[in-house]
């Protein structure tokens, strides 16, 4: 199923943020018209399930692929760490605040139907406003 990419919500370290005209990070979101948020400066809560994913990713992934293999690529990495990836999106139950006992995969496909709607809100309410609908497309 094709998901297009709207947002991105990313700390405000150097690897994501710098000036929009030469850092290749913003320069690839400007390019596919994907927005930029940035969580507040100071406030580690605000990207907390990021950091709790990454935590989980270090304990249940990296520290035990490391231990199993030694890699001779970073491809061969990768396909271990895709791996470890879709079975966390689509196997393993999540018991946090969105899942509840689900799987982030079936908590996305649950929840479709909501962004579907407000979407449909959305373009309702544009047309209120005058939204020009011959140049603009929805994905």
């Amino acid at each position: 199923q094709k998901v297009s990419l709207l947002r991105v919500l990313t700390d405000r370290g150097t690897e994501y943020c710098g000036r929009p005209e030469n850092h290749a990070y913003q320069l690839y979101l400007g390019v596919e018209n994907i927005d930029h948020s940035r969580t507040k400066a100071r406030s580690p809560q605000t990207n907390g399930i990021c950091e709790r994913f990454h935590r989980t990713m270090q304990d249940e992934c990296y520290n035990i692929i490391f231990r199993k293999k030694i890699y001779t690529s970073l491809a061969e990495l990768q396909l271990d760490v895709d791996h470890w990836v879709h079975s966390y999106n689509r196997s393993r139950p999540h018991s946090g605040k969105y899942c509840y006992g689900k799987t982030p995969m079936q908590t996305f496909f649950d929840s479709m139907h909501i962004a579907y709607q407000k979407n449909i809100d959305s373009i309702k309410q544009d047309a209120d406003f005058g939204f020009d609908f011959v140049n603009s497309s929805v994905s």
